[in-house]
């Protein structure tokens, strides 16, 4: 069975679902062995006018391409996101114990966020495009476009035609997670980092309950226990999902922070105020390690979200703007039989009046 071309045929899944799933799996296949086989980026500016980028691990940045879970547990990643996304909803914003941790000291996310802050200036056009070129396992090359337009409609396409189809067919995808990412960014630039943590992982349905009281907090839990249970039991996942102990909560918590705050570099990557309130965030949690580099003769930092942040097994490698915070590189190593990818990212602010008319 082709397992990657059925996944194709079905609704996409948003990319940190994928993710979400990856993450159970690699802690299953931890307990249990190898699973049985079953059947360039630039500077921010308007396309046109002056002339141009996902345990999301990895598919994070950019919704419509294709994110490839690999040969061997294919069909169960899928099932895992779909509990995920059908057994919780967002709880309401509010600080919790396990969700609340301050920044690194003198951290240089902070420092870059700090400086697009203040170094930020009227945001031209309505909407951000990112086009992503995902290299994903044994699988071609595939570019989707996606356009976040700044009034929270989400808008996909394999090409440039087919996303000018979307947006005259009014075909808006945005399912509200989206929205509630970058409003969770924007907040955090200049308001409480614990609060700001919460309303971030909050953003997309999770088990954690942060906010809610410790009766629909034990309730939510195990209806996302069963959830897990009853799909591993369905895969012959070998072992048991992990328990829902305080630990596994601070590792969830940070899980959630990262992929969503990293989705946020999606819907809002062309909005400077974003970008550093992305990075205010990322900075508290401890198992990102950022490092200066150069990539194609511009000053970068790498992000490694360590596996701390991805159930103890597999890391995400993000690559950014050392000046801009903008997305250049997303790299998912390879984890047993979960395969790696590499995905790129061009950035640029637009107005849907040009989407309209193909000036891109």
């Amino acid at each position: 069975m082709n397992l990657i071309s059925e996944l194709r045929d079905v609704t996409p899944l948003r990319p940190e679902a994928y993710e979400r799933a990856r993450t159970v799996l690699r802690g299953a296949m931890a307990e249990s062995g190898p699973e049985p086989e079953l059947a360039p980026m630039t500077e921010l500016a308007p396309m046109t006018e002056l002339a141009r980028g996902r345990n999301r691990r990895r598919g994070s940045l950019g919704t419509l391409g294709k994110v490839g879970i690999g040969a061997g547990i294919g069909a169960v990643a899928a099932g895992v996101a779909v509990v995920l996304a059908a057994t919780s909803t967002p709880p309401p914003s509010a600080p919790a114990g396990s969700a609340s941790r301050g920044p690194a000291v003198a951290s240089p996310l902070m420092s870059l966020a700090a400086h697009i802050t203040a170094d930020s200036g009227p945001l031209p056009g309505n909407a951000s495009l990112i086009i992503r070129t995902q290299v994903d396992g044994n699988i071609p090359p595939e570019v989707s476009y996606n356009l976040y337009v700044d009034n929270g409609a989400f808008y996909g396409g394999g090409d440039k035609k087919s996303l000018m189809q979307a947006v005259a067919r009014h075909q808006n995808m945005a399912d509200g997670i989206n929205a509630r990412e970058v409003a969770a960014a924007r907040y955090a630039v200049t308001g409480n980092l614990a609060t700001a943590r919460v309303r971030m992982i909050n953003a997309s349905p999770n088990w954690l309950g942060l906010g809610l009281s410790p009766a629909a907090q034990k309730k939510l839990r195990e209806k996302a226990m069963a959830g897990e249970r009853a799909i591993y039991k369905e895969k012959h996942v070998k072992g048991s999902p992990p328990p829902f102990t305080a630990k596994r909560a601070r590792e969830d918590a940070d899980n959630y922070l990262w992929n969503n705050s990293v989705d946020a570099l999606s819907a809002g990557g062309g909005n400077p105020q974003v970008r550093a309130g992305v990075l205010r965030l990322l900075s508290t949690i401890s198992a990102v390690t950022v490092t200066h580099s150069t990539t194609d003769g511009q000053p970068t930092l790498i992000l490694t979200a360590g596996p701390e942040v991805f159930v103890g097994s597999g890391e995400q490698i993000l690559t950014i703007n050392a000046r801009t915070g903008m997305p250049i590189k997303s790299v998912v190593p390879a984890d047993g039989n979960v395969a790696g990818s590499v995905d790129t990212f061009r950035v640029y602010r637009v107005t849907m009046a040009n989407i309209r008319v193909g000036r891109f």
